[in-house]
């Protein structure tokens, strides 16, 4: 799964229209550069590719005040709408992804029903018990590693990494059963973005395309 895809346009979706230097500032004030692969190469290249895909359309605005050509903003189509809610659910629910697929599902989880985002959860709990269960049909946990030599630590770190798994979710299911958080159609959604004019703590620095 693309993890930048869905990072680039949620991104985008969030704000309506956005340039690829907002996209950029978003994703690192979130940490994505640290936890995923949202460099700034990846960002811009990601959303020219989406455009040509028809995900995003791109528009030209007026030339920014340091000259050079016209910036580009862009703005999520139906098409990148339903591709959107296609990794997002997908990213809560699959549990055999990397850990940066589950934070960029993290990230968006409040742009779904309340109820469906349960519902998803909900399966990543059973995908999860499904693994474990295949793993204990070979490794016993309460026989302890030693029985199948040093690898069966890899088959201890399995159980582990399933069981905290399936807890971990568990809890967020009872957050947000228990009322956390504001979900779609629930009220004014949650913006996590710099405020205009406010510097970027988290900021990598400047990209040749933030200058145009």
């Amino acid at each position: 799964m693309s993890v930048i895809r869905l990072l680039v346009l949620g991104a985008v979706r969030m704000h309506g229209r956005a340039h690829g230097y907002q996209v950029r500032n978003d994703l690192e004030f979130w940490g994505a550069h640290e936890w995923s692969n949202a460099k700034p190469g990846s960002i811009y290249h990601a959303l020219k590719q989406l455009a040509k895909q028809g995900l995003l359309v791109a528009h030209e605005v007026a030339p920014s005040t340091v000259g050079g050509p016209p910036r580009v903003e862009y703005e999520i189509t139906d098409a990148g709408n339903e591709e959107y809610f296609s990794l997002l659910r997908a990213s809560l629910t699959s549990h055999d992804q990397r850990i940066d697929v589950l934070s960029a599902g993290l990230g968006f989880i409040v742009d779904l029903p309340r109820d469906e985002a349960v519902a998803l959860l909900k399966q990543r709990i059973e995908g999860l018990e499904r693994w474990r269960a295949g793993v204990t049909e070979h490794y016993v946990p309460e026989d302890g590693p030693a029985q199948l030599g040093h690898i069966g630590e890899i088959m201890n770190m399995w159980v582990h990494l399933a069981d905290s798994g399936a807890q971990w979710t568990r809890d967020l299911i009872a957050r947000i059963e228990g009322g956390a958080y504001d979900f779609a159609g629930e009220g004014e959604p949650f913006v996590a973005v710099v405020p205009d004019g406010d510097p970027n703590p988290y900021a990598t620095g400047p990209h040749p395309e933030d200058l145009r």
